[in-house]
C-alpha cells in the first residue's frame, strides 16, 4: 500500500482500492484449497514407506492439481466477467472505471494461479517441508519489496506507473511462487517413489537369501 499510494496517481489509486476490495472478496474462494490439502496429505504421508504410499501421494497430488486448475479457471471467469460489473457498485466515474479494467489481467492471472499455489503450499505443509517454505518466504521477504520499490523509483523519476503495472508485478510473484511450490512437490514425489523402489529391492533381496 505504501508503494501504491506513492507511485499511483489519484485516479489509479481510487481504482486500486476498488480492485483490491474485489480481490479480497474472491481470493478466499480458492485459498481454502490450502487447508484441504493440509488435511488430506499428512495421513498419507505418515504411512510406512512403500510403493502403495508413493502411489497414494501421487494420486492425491494429481487430483488436487486438477481441482486447483479448475478453481483457477472458474475464478478467472468470475474476474473477467465480474470485475467490470462489480466496480460499478463502487463508483460511476468513467475515468476510474477505465483504470479498474487495466487491473483485470493482473487480478485474473494472480487468482488463476492461486488455486494451484494453495494446493502446492498445502501439500508441502502436509509433507512437513517447513524448512523449504521458510527459506522461500524469507527470500520473497526481500525480493518482493525490492521490485515494488523499483516501481516507486520509476514514479519518482516521472515515469508513469499505472495500475496494470502494479497488478502485473503482483501476478508475477504469484506465478513464480506457484511454479516453485509445484516443482518442489514434484521433486518430493520423485524422492518418495525412489525411496519406495529401494525398499522393495531390499525386501526382494532379503526374501531370496
Amino acid at each position: 500500500s505504501h508503494v501504491a499510494s506513492s507511485a499511483l496517481g489519484t485516479l489509479d489509486m481510487a481504482a486500486h482500492q476498488i480492485a483490491i476490495s474485489i480481490f479480497c472478496c474472491l481470493s478466499p474462494l480458492v485459498d481454502a484449497l490450502n487447508t484441504v490439502a493440509q488435511s488430506f496429505v499428512p495421513s498419507i504421508f505418515a504411512r510406512p514407506k512403500s510403493k502403495q504410499r508413493a502411489l497414494a501421494l501421487r494420486k492425491t497430488s494429481l487430483n488436487f492439481a486438477k481441482v486447483g486448475a479448475m478453481a483457477g479457471l472458474l475464478i478467472v471467469t468470475l474476474v473477467t466477467c465480474g470485475v467490470p460489473l462489480l466496480s460499478r457498485l463502487f463508483t460511476t466515474d468513467p475515468r476510474v472505471l477505465s483504470r479498474v479494467k487495466n487491473a483485470i489481467p493482473g487480478i485474473a492471472i494472480f487468482l488463476g494461479f492461486d488455486g494451484l499455489m494453495s494446493i502446492g503450499e498445502g501439500t508441502l505443509l502436509g509433507h512437513k517441508d517447513l524448512a523449504f517454505l521458510r527459506n522461500s518466504y524469507a527470500t520473497f521477504f526481500f525480493l518482493v519489496p525490492a521490485f515494488m520499490l523499483r516501481l516507486k523509483r520509476k514514479a519518482l523519476k516521472g515515469i508513469p506507473v499505472g495500475l496494470g503495472t502494479m497488478w502485473g508485478t503482483f501476478s508475477a510473484y504469484e506465478v513464480v511462487r506457484t511454479v516453485l511450490w509445484l516443482s518442489r512437490v514434484a521433486y518430493l514425489q520423485s524422492k518418495t517413489e525412489s525411496e519406495a523402489s529401494k525398499i522393495e529391492e531390499e525386501q526382494g533381496i532379503g526374501a531370496t537369501l
